[in-house]
């Protein structure tokens, strides 16, 4: 039936452009579906894009990844995942890999490679915390400066008579920013 492409990053200053023409080099797809700024760790069918495409896609179909990690980053929502879509009948290549994952083969290297990715999360989150943790032990400030003097904001709200919006608006900060500075329940 018809080519599909799916693309994926995680944060909003990434682009998708990348694997898009990866994938265009390759396939003529029909249809291309997104999710920009949502994270791997999301499961596959919560995210918008995915979740869209995987009510389009239908038996026939297959669909096109960069690569196994743009399904997700734990190996068993991606392995639930490739079971949904092979249930409607839609093949699965990953470019990246170099497989058609509707094979036994296929679905064999997934496996390990979506168990792969999932472990290299697990190792980049340990070595954030252990930096996190050494930093700490350093004495070093963690996180952002702060840009508002809680008091001040306060006093303004209580002088003012505003509410929390109006608040943020003179500011320039978020309602939670005001609702922290005037130790009000988030």
């Amino acid at each position: 039936m018809s080519a599909i492409g799916y693309v994926r990053v995680s944060t909003g200053d990434q682009s998708v452009e990348a694997q898009r023409h990866s994938i265009e080099q390759r396939y003529q797809v029909e249809e291309w579906f997104a999710d920009e700024g949502v994270s791997g760790a999301v499961r596959a069918l919560e995210r918008p894009g995915f979740s869209e495409l995987f009510k389009y896609v239908r038996k026939g179909d297959t669909l096109i990844v960069g690569a196994i990690d743009r399904l997700g980053r734990n190996t068993l929502d991606v392995l639930a995942t490739v079971e949904a879509l092979q249930a409607k009948g839609v093949a699965i290549v990953s470019l990246r890999e170099g497989f058609d994952l509707s094979t036994p083969i296929g679905k064999a290297m997934l496996t390990m490679l979506a168990a792969v990715a999932e472990l290299e999360r697990a190792n980049s989150k340990a070595r954030q915390l252990a930096g996190i943790e050494r930093a700490k032990a350093e004495g070093k400030a963690l996180g952002l400066k702060k840009v508002i003097d809680d008091r001040s904001v306060a006093a303004w709200r209580e002088e003012n008579n505003a509410t929390i919006a109006v608040t943020a608006a003179h500011f320039g900060i978020s309602t939670a920013s005001v609702k922290r500075a005037c130790r009000l329940p988030a």
